[in-house]
C-alpha cells in the first residue's frame, strides 16, 4: 500500500476521534505569528501536497507562499525556506539556534540516533567528533598525505574501464562510480578493499541506497509520534536489517585490527581507523560503539552523495557534447591525453573541471533540501516565528533554479560560474549543497578530491558514446526522490578508449 493510500485509510480511522475529542478540548492559537502557508485538511495538515517529488511540490508552493513558509505535516510544524535570503537566516544568522536535527525513526535504529554525527544534538560528543573530523581525520594535511591511495584506486577504476572498452561492454556510470568511492573510502580508513567486484559492489550500492531511500520516505510515524511503536510501514524494522548489515562489517574489521595491535611488530597503517583507536585509548567520549557509527555515516553519505553527483555530471556532458569537449581540452593542456589519472594537486588547474561540477551541484543538489534543522527555541524571521521544535527545511533545489539569481536557470552552463567567486564551501548561499554553518558536511575536502579524481580521469582517458540508435536528448532525466536525488534510470555508456 502506498504512502498516499496508508494516510488516507489512517485519517478514517482517526476522524472519529477527532470529532469526540473537539467536544471535550478547546483548541488554542499560538500567539505568535507563522509564516503564510497552504491551507490544512483535518488531521493531516498538508501531507498530501507533499507528493513523490517533494522538492517540485514545495517549489511550486513557494511560488504562491513565499521565500518562507509554514505546512503541518501531521502533528509536525514544518518551516520550509527556498531563497537565498531566508537561508542566510536559517544556516548563518541564527545557526546557534537551528542546528539541532529532527531524528526520523529510520534513524532510530540499533542505537544510531544516539552517535550519528549528522542527526545527535549539539552535544559534547558533537563537539568532539567534529574536532576529530576537522583536525585529524578530514584535514587538508591528512587528505594530503594519503592522496597516494586514491591515485592507486584511480589507476584501478580506468583500468576497469580500459577492459570494457576492449570487449565493448556498456557501463553502469552509477554501478562504476560506487564500486570506486567505496574502495577509495574503505582504503582511506581501513588501507582495504571492501569489495572486489562490480558485483559485490552492486550488492553494497543496494544496501546503501535502501538506507538513503528509507531515510527520504515519508513515515507516518514521524508526523504522527504516537504511532512509532507500531511502526504502521515496517520502515524501522526494515532499516534496522539495513543498518546491521553496514555496523556489522565494521565491527568485524575494528575487531580484526584491535587484534593486530595487540601483537609484537604491528605495523600501524595511519588511516583514520588507527588514527581513532588510538584517540579512543585517552578519550571517553570515543569508544568502539561510536566509531562504528561513524563510519557509518561517513560511508553511507560520502557514497550515496559523490555518486550520485558524478551520474549526473557525465549524463549532463555526454547531454551537451561542446561542455565535454572544453572540459577535455582543457584536461589535454593540464594533464595531457595519455591515459594517466588526474593528479589532486591538478584540480586548482583546472577551472572548467570545477565549473562542470558546481553547475553540476547548482542543478542536481545530491541532497534537495540538506538535512532538516530543528529549532531549539522559538526563532523570528522576516516578521515570522519558527516555533520551537518545528523542522526547519533549505529547498536548495529550488535555490538552484531560482530566475532572478541565474540566467537561463534550467539550462546546464558551466560557463557561468567561469570567473565567479562562488564556491560549495558554505559562503555563498546561492551554491550550499553541503549545508553550511556548523552542521555543513565535514567530509566536504573528501568529497570535492574523489569527485573530481572520477570525473575528470573518466572523460580524459575515455570517449563515450550511447547505445546504437539512441541520441543524446533521449537519455531519461527522470528523478528518483529520496534523502538523496538520483537519476531514476542508470546511465549506461560504452566507453572508447582515446589513443594518442
Amino acid at each position: 500500500m502506498d504512502f498516499v493510500s496508508f494516510t488516507i485509510l489512517f485519517v478514517l480511522a482517526c476522524i472519529t476521534i477527532r470529532a469526540l475529542r473537539s467536544h471535550f478540548t478547546k483548541s488554542t492559537k499560538p500567539n505568535y505569528k507563522l509564516p503564510p502557508g497552504p491551507s490544512r485538511l483535518p488531521i493531516i495538515g498538508n501531507l498530501l501536497e507533499m507528493g513523490e517529488k517533494p522538492h517540485l511540490s514545495l517549489s511550486k508552493l513557494a511560488k504562491t507562499h513565499g521565500p518562507i513558509m509554514s505546512l503541518k505535516l501531521g502533528q509536525k510544524i514544518t518551516v520550509v525556506v527556498s531563497s537565498v535570503e531566508m537561508a542566510k537566516e536559517v544556516l548563518l544568522s541564527y545557526d546557534h539556534l537551528l542546528s539541532n536535527r529532527p531524528i526520523p525513526q529510520s534513524v532510530s535504529v540499533l542505537n544510531h540516533e544516539h552517535y550519528s554525527f549528522a542527526f545527535i544534538p549539539i552535544s559534547p560528543l558533537w563537539r568532539e567528533m567534529r574536532k576529530l573530523c576537522n583536525t585529524q581525520l578530514l584535514s587538508h594535511k591528512n587528505l594530503d598525505d594519503s592522496q597516494h591511495v586514491r591515485r592507486h584506486k584511480m589507476q584501478e577504476l580506468l583500468s576497469d574501464v580500459h577492459r570494457s572498452s576492449q570487449i565493448g561492454k556498456a557501463i553502469d556510470i552509477g554501478t562504476l562510480g560506487f564500486k570506486a568511492t567505496l574502495n577509495l573510502l574503505s582504503n582511506t580508513i581501513f588501507s582495504i578493499d571492501l569489495v572486489e567486484s562490480t558485483d559485490a559492489a552492486g550488492e553494497f550500492k543496494d544496501v546503501v541506497t535502501h538506507i538513503t531511500n528509507l531515510v527520504g520516505t515519508p513515515n507516518l510515524a514521524d508526523f504522527f509520534p504516537v504511532l512509532k511503536k507500531i511502526d504502521p510501514q515496517g520502515i524501522n524494522r526494515r532499516q534496522a536489517k539495513n543498518v546491521r548489515k553496514v555496523l556489522d562489517i565494521f565491527d568485524r574489521l575494528i575487531n580484526q585490527r584491535l587484534k593486530l595491535r595487540e601483537g609484537n611488530g604491528f605495523d600501524r597503517k595511519n588511516d583514520m581507523l588507527d588514527v581513532l583507536l588510538t584517540i579512543s585509548k585517552d578519550n571517553k567520549l570515543i569508544d568502539k560503539t561510536v566509531i562504528e557509527h561513524l563510519f557509518h555515516d561517513i560511508f553511507v553519505a560520502g557514497t550515496d552523495t559523490t555518486v550520485s553527483t558524478l551520474e549526473w555530471a557525465m549524463t549532463e556532458l555526454i547531454r551537451n557534447p561542446q561542455v565535454m569537449e572544453k572540459a577535455k581540452k582543457e584536461l589535454g593542456e593540464i594533464v595531457g591525453n595519455n591515459g594517466v589519472p588526474i593528479e589532486e594537486s591538478d584540480i586548482s588547474k583546472l577551472p572548467y573541471l570545477q565549473a562542470v561540477i558546481k553547475e553540476t551541484l547548482r542543478l542536481h543538489p545530491p541532497v534537495p533540501f540538506l538535512l532538516p534543522r530543528k529549532a531549539k527555541s522559538d526563532v523570528d524571521i522576516a516578521g515570522y516565528t519558527i516555533p520551537k521544535d518545528a523542522q526547519i527545511m533549505v529547498n536548495v533545489w529550488n535555490i538552484g533554479r531560482d530566475p532572478t539569481l541565474w540566467e537561463n536557470p534550467t539550462l546546464f552552463s558551466p560557463e557561468r560560474f567561469i570567473g565567479s567567486d562562488i564556491d560549495v564551501k558554505g559562503r555563498n548561499f546561492e551554491l550550499v549543497p553541503f549545508g553550511a554553518g556548523r552542521r555543513i558536511c565535514p567530509g566536504l575536502q573528501l568529497a570535492n578530491r574523489m569527485l573530481f579524481l572520477m570525473l575528470g580521469s573518466l572523460i580524459n582517458s575515455f570517449d563515450w558514446k550511447l547505445e546504437d540508435g539512441m541520441r543524446s536528448d533521449d537519455i531519461d532525466m527522470t528523478e528518483k526522490f529520496g534523502i538523496t536525488l538520483q537519476k531514476a534510470q542508470p546511465l549506461k555508456v560504452f566507453p572508447i578508449k582515446i589513443t594518442n
